[in-house]
């Protein structure tokens, strides 16, 4: 029933970051990340490669802060490559 209900958030929301999910279903983070693996496994949702930038310059941001996932309908289009198709950099 969980997951139904993460698919409905995740839809109204389109993007939202593993911290939020993990505090609205008051759950760990590994079992956001597990229940979000499901949804990504059927290619509704997807990891999204490039994340904000925290500009306070403290290194406290929780990292799950930035770790953003977005929903996606069938044959939609996003801006951002999805992590696994990101690009390499060169140095």
């Amino acid at each position: 029933m969980i997951l139904a209900e993460m698919r409905d958030y995740l839809q109204q929301r389109q993007r939202v970051s593993l911290l939020e999910l993990a505090r609205h279903f008051a759950v760990e983070l590994d079992a956001a990340r597990g229940m979000l693996g499901r949804w990504i496994a059927k290619g509704r949702v997807r990891r999204l490669a490039t994340a904000p930038r925290c500009t306070h310059g403290c290194c406290q941001c929780d990292p799950a802060s930035l770790e953003l996932y977005e929903w996606c309908e069938p044959g939609s289009r996003s801006t951002d490559p999805p992590t696994a198709q990101r690009p390499e950099t060169l140095p």
